[in-house]
């Protein structure tokens, strides 16, 4: 059996045995295409919601570009553009938010009370002004967020911080984060990889994996019982993640939309930019962004990315083989049950797309095929 067949038999095997309904992978080895597929109802056009993904090929980046051009730093003071917030008044730093060490909560359902308090956003002819003023609701209640712990005392992820930290950046630059991400990372980058905002009614006519049937979604597995609202129709394209939802579909931590393609090419300019390619910033700036947190030693949080390592002894999504030689690996992953990861000894980027949310939030199956299917991509191309 050829490599090739055996990891199209995994995502066949992940449709029929219900880990996603809608699959697409690729893998790429020293910048050729080593493996493409796709399975269940999707084809390699189909465009996924990339969910957390957007942390690192949206906000990560747009933070390196702004480095490189001497905007920001890692130690500039979140308050230094987001002034009042309790987190900013409290010392943390632009890098406190990238590497999850700000002490803000991983989530809070900012969502709740501006769909109960404005019910038109449910409206498919909803006005931009009304899902721009509940936009801006909900950026007002993320900055007004207490942490939950001491600055540089614990790595805990964060979906408030990156809300925070896209913000932030869209004002230092005086744009909007869509429009940023659009000019300095996608076009550069010839990235279709995109955000829809829904107050922008028309949006490339692409088959889009749906993740859910209701708005709001189910709560995820910890979050029963932190919000009680009535139920509206979902369709496909409009993003998976309510706050992001209510922000109008672009925020700094949810919202971009692509194909594994899209998602493999942004692992390769992360290689790269290691090579000194400089499209972004400067090499040494990468060497220190994919670094793990010098600061919280049980960390495996680089800047916007997580890491594998060998010798780790705590289980990744990346499996047991990737990322266990020289340098490791960088890379993320996406609630609706998206996946990147980067080997940097290998010179390998392994891709994976699903929507395994529209099964169910409570679907946590991913967790399982994550890590054997790049453990299968490592023994199938790289023996």
């Amino acid at each position: 059996m050829t490599a090739a067949h055996t990891l199209q038999r995994h995502l066949d095997e992940g449709v029929r045995r219900g880990v996603f309904p809608s699959a697409q992978a690729v893998v790429l080895v020293k910048g050729q295409t080593a493996f493409e597929g796709a399975a269940g109802a999707a084809d390699l056009t189909t465009v996924f919601d990339l969910a957390s993904l957007t942390k690192i090929i949206c906000t990560t980046s747009l933070f390196m570009r702004f480095w490189a051009d001497g905007l920001v730093q890692p130690h500039t003071g979140l308050a230094t553009f987001l002034g009042g917030t309790p987190a900013g008044r409290g010392g943390a730093s632009v890098e406190d938010l990238l590497y999850h060490r700000s002490g803000l909560p991983k989530f809070i359902p900012f969502f709740a009370p501006v769909m109960k308090s404005t019910p038109r956003l449910f409206d498919s002819d909803c006005p931009a002004d009304v899902r721009l003023e509940a936009r801006a609701e909900v950026v007002a209640k993320a900055m007004s967020t207490e942490p939950r712990a001491p600055i540089s005392q614990a790595a805990l992820y964060s979906d408030v911080g990156f809300i925070l930290l896209g913000e932030g950046l869209a004002r230092l630059a005086r744009a909007p984060l869509d429009w940023l991400y659009r000019e300095e990372i996608a076009t550069p980058l010839a990235l279709s990889a995109h955000f829809r905002r829904l107050s922008h009614r028309r949006h490339p006519a692409v088959t889009i994996a749906p993740t859910g049937n209701t708005r709001p979604r189910e709560p995820a597995p910890g979050q029963e019982g932190q919000w009680q609202l009535d139920l509206h129709p979902s369709k496909p394209g409009e993003v998976d993640d309510d706050n992001a939802w209510t922000m109008d579909g672009v925020a700094g931590h949810a919202g971009l939309f692509g194909t594994a393609w899209d998602v493999a090419k942004f692992g390769q300019v992360v290689l790269e930019e290691l090579g000194g390619a400089g499209r972004l910033a400067p090499l040494q700036s990468w060497e220190l962004a994919l670094s793990r947190d010098p600061v919280i030693p049980a960390s495996t949080r680089a800047m916007g990315f997580d890491t594998t390592r060998p010798g780790d002894r705590e289980p990744s999504s990346a499996g047991n083989l990737l990322g266990q030689r020289g340098a490791g690996a960088v890379g993320h992953t996406g609630f609706t049950g998206v996946s990147m990861w980067v080997d940097l000894a290998r010179n390998l980027v392994v891709s994976l797309c699903t929507n395994r949310t529209f099964l169910g939030r409570g679907n946590i199956r991913i967790r399982q095929f994550r890590p054997t299917f790049h453990d299968a991509v490592v023994e199938a191309l790289l023996p």
